[in-house]
């Protein structure tokens, strides 16, 4: 009897959070018509600094994680 119980709540789970992003993205897009290119500059520079600083982090991460490494005394060479 209380099989159907988690069919019935996961398909409305995903029935409505399927209709809201459909609604969520389909007003994203309207509004990004509205203001068309005048911001695809400022966009893309925004882009590309988050993508910099994404680097540079993962760069600091993997060199902090070799220092930790080499200082605990663990071997990081490859067979």
């Amino acid at each position: 009897m209380m099989d159907w119980v988690p069919i019935v709540f996961v398909t409305f789970k995903v029935l409505v959070l399927g209709i809201g992003m459909f609604f969520a993205i389909k007003w994203h897009y309207d509004q990004g018509k509205k203001k068309k290119g005048a911001e695809t500059r400022a966009v893309l520079r925004a882009g590309s600094k988050a993508v910099v600083v994404f680097v540079l982090l993962l760069l600091g991460l993997w060199l902090g994680t070799f220092v930790l490494a080499r200082t605990l005394g663990l071997d990081l060479t490859f067979p």
